[in-house]
């Protein structure tokens, strides 16, 4: 393992930053403005150094559970909920506080909780550009004072944002070639280290990962220490079974590859100890990288990569659009222009990159944020800029490792904190997630059969649902040898369970309503998006009070900042048995969309299931070319490439019980019903009813 090292100069730099932090902890904070705030921040860094060095010199390694779980609560208090409302990574708090400056100051704040990481992974030049961000600000603040004739003061928030502005442009290029690089070098492998080589039957291993840590990981990691080998190894089979199989089902070489990357959360050791086992012997070396911790390589959209606990997911939210502090024209093109260095400095270890392998979870609780009018927020020209980064920051990744070449895989388990029947519904899931493949393409090809018959797709919601879908479908030049949908087993995406197509937008009209729905960590009540010509068209939900506000929410969350996006994809999901036991254990509200999306139809938001993949013919199991791969805005990647993607792709399920019907219908008015009143009726699926019987 081997970060960014100090050079000469840094190291004095390190030392210098380091003694002035420790007179600030020690009382020379006294003529600034909010003494608490400098004071409480700089004993912080301190702690993180202290902690640093403990951990190189492998001090904690003899500590006791207790000990070990009062030092990661010690890192991660201030956030919690009991202790948020006066907490300065509270805007709301930092407002009170240092009134139009508390934006920066709370983003500032942020920035420095990364310090937890710095110490657990021995990042020395991390560390030091923390220290010396949290030194700059003391300087502002010690100027103010001085202007005010030595009285505390506040410096201008304009004066607080260009310190957080210029400290992401002056490290840009820096911290995303360091970010690039754990992306893509095997060599980087603070976690694989610890998940091969400590003991996972002792759940003190946990703490050495420098993550929030609960009892929902804590009981996770008991429940699969106490599982045989074989049923680990097993369940981990599915999990690499399906990566390889999306190599082979879309005729992409693998033996091109030399490593995974493996996503995860944190409890889950042993299935993933087994898993880079067994991708090795495939031939690939695993890579396991942190969610990211500093501003920069944040996503708005939730954490990407390995982490463990969010400590606090209300203050996660507050501060999921801080880049509105920082975001500018010149920003982005800095930031793209970093991202094309960094990935061509790093073009070798990029080409035999084969994409990830993705462990979702499920079992907390649905979370439904509380507005906050102190958060930042997004600009109307922010939120283009934004969408700008995302797009043309896919396309500068897909150069380097090419859609065509690479693959993904995604399975899902339940966590502790799903209730008292955890064990039983993780047993379920493995059931599920190992379902007869064969069986259902069988059942899957009499649908996709009489779905390629139509020339649109209607979809009717029922009891209060009021869902009024009409989907256009490609027509079929040789039906003989071209289908519309693909016919999805469990490979890339596990469970196994759907039939899906990309719509022609022209023509695909209407409204899709659910009651409620759970999308990427964000419940939604009453959700309503409507439809014209294949493009959004209006947005509502019931979240809020404030109509703006859920707005905002949709537009954020589902639209991710474009002002329309089209819809992506069209499936109907048939794994009814995920569906019973999601019944059964009374945990719908808590199914991933991954396993969701497998329980009813559901159409997807943005991106079609072949962006970037286009062109490479894909064909179902019977021989017959999936021809819908494109879509009106798709098609423009060849003409007119940033108008083609949007950088999204966000599924809304509608279950069972609230949907009426799905009718096909042909180019001559007749129909096909394909489901009515909850239940398949086309001939060939009925067995799909069975799991349903009763509910």
């Amino acid at each position: 393992m081997n970060y960014r090292e100090l050079t000469d100069f840094e190291q004095e730099r390190y030392a210098l930053a380091l003694g002035r932090v420790k007179e600030i902890a020690a009382g020379g904070a006294d003529n600034l403005f909010a003494p608490d705030f400098f004071c409480g921040e700089a004993g912080f860094l301190l702690q993180a150094e202290k902690l640093r060095g403990e951990i190189a010199a492998g001090l904690d390694r003899g500590w006791s559970i207790s000990r070990l779980e009062e030092r990661n609560r010690k890192l991660y208090e201030e956030i919690l909920p009991e202790n948020y409302p006066v907490c300065f990574g509270n805007p709301t708090y930092a407002k009170k506080v240092f009134g139009a400056g508390g934006a920066a100051m709370s983003v500032l704040y942020d920035e420095l909780r990364g310090a937890i990481v710095c110490a657990f992974e021995n990042r020395p030049f991390d560390l030091l550009i923390l220290m010396e961000l949290f030194l700059e600000c003391c300087s502002l603040f010690e100027e103010a004072a001085e202007d005010a004739g030595g009285k505390p003061a506040v410096p201008p928030a304009s004066g607080l944002r260009s310190m957080i502005y210029w400290y992401l442009c002056d490290y840009c290029r820096d911290l995303t070639a360091q970010r690039v690089r754990e992306m893509l070098d095997p060599s980087l492998s603070f976690a694989k280290d610890r998940i091969l080589k400590e003991d996972l039957s002792d759940p003190r291993y946990l703490y050495r990962f420098g993550e929030y840590v609960t009892d929902n990981e804590r009981r996770t990691a008991e429940f699969l220490a106490s599982l045989p080998q074989d049923e680990i190894d097993a369940a981990a089979a599915t999990w690499v079974r399906g990566y390889r199989d999306g190599f082979l089902a879309e005729k992409k070489d693998l033996s091109k590859k030399k490593t995974v990357n493996i996503r995860y959360r944190l409890g889950f050791e042993r299935i993933v100890r087994s898993a880079i086992l067994q991708f090795a012997e495939m031939g690939l070396d695993s890579i396991l990288y942190r969610s990211a911790f500093h501003l920069q390589d944040r996503s708005a959209h939730g954490r990407i990569g390995w982490y463990g606990a969010v400590p606090n997911r209300q203050y996660e939210f507050d501060h999921k659009d801080d880049r509105a502090l920082w975001l500018d024209g010149h920003y982005v093109t800095q930031m793209l222009s970093a991202k094309r260095l960094a990935y061509e400095s790093e073009k070798e270890l990029a080409a035999v990159h084969g994409g990830p392998a993705c462990m979702d979870v499920f079992g907390e609780l649905p979370f439904t944020p509380t507005a906050n009018g102190d958060a930042l927020r997004l600009s109307s020209a922010q939120e283009k800029l934004s969408a700008r980064y995302q797009t043309e920051s896919g396309r500068i990744v897909n150069r380097y490792i090419p859609g065509e070449e690479r693959s993904f895989t995604i399975i899902a388990y339940p966590v502790a904190d799903i209730g008292e029947d955890f064990e039983a519904i993780f047993r379920e899931t493995i059931r599920i997630n190992n379902l007869d493949s064969e069986k259902y393409r069988q059942i899957q090809q009499y649908l996709i059969d009489a779905l390629d018959q139509g020339e649109s797709v209607r979809v009717l919601g029922k009891d209060g649902n009021e869902t009024d879908l009409t989907i256009r479908l490609h027509p079929l030049d040789d039906p003989d040898h071209q289908t519309n949908f693909e016919n999805c087993v469990a490979d890339v995406n596990i469970p196994v369970g759907e039939v899906f197509t990309s719509p022609v937008l022209s023509g695909t009209d209407g409204l899709l309503h659910v009651k409620q729905v759970y999308l990427e960590e964000f419940g939604y009540r009453d959700l309503k998006i409507r439809l014209r010509d294949g493009m959004v068209s209006d947005y509502s939900c019931g979240n809020f009070s404030s109509e703006e506000e859920n707005r905002k929410f949709i537009e954020a969350n589902i639209l991710y900042h474009h002002e329309t996006v089209p819809i992506g994809e069209f499936a109907i999901g048939t794994n009814t048995t995920a569906y019973r036991m999601a019944h059964d254990y009374k945990i719908a509200d808590r199914l991933p969309i991954l396993i969701a999306e497998k329980t009813g139809p559901h159409f997807a938001f943005g991106d079609t299931c072949y962006s970037f993949q286009e062109d490479m013919a894909v064909f179902n199991p019977d021989g017959k070319e999936i021809i819908a791969r494109d879509n009106e805005r798709s098609a423009l990647r060849k003409t007119d490439p940033e108008k083609a993607y949007f950088g999204c792709h966000t599924d809304v399920t509608i279950p069972y019980e609230e949907l009426g019907s799905i009718t096909v219908v042909r180019r001559d008015g007749s129909t096909v019903r394909l489901l009515e009143n909850g239940r398949f009726v086309l001939p060939g699926t009925e067995v799909l009813n069975g799991p349903l019987e009763g509910i």
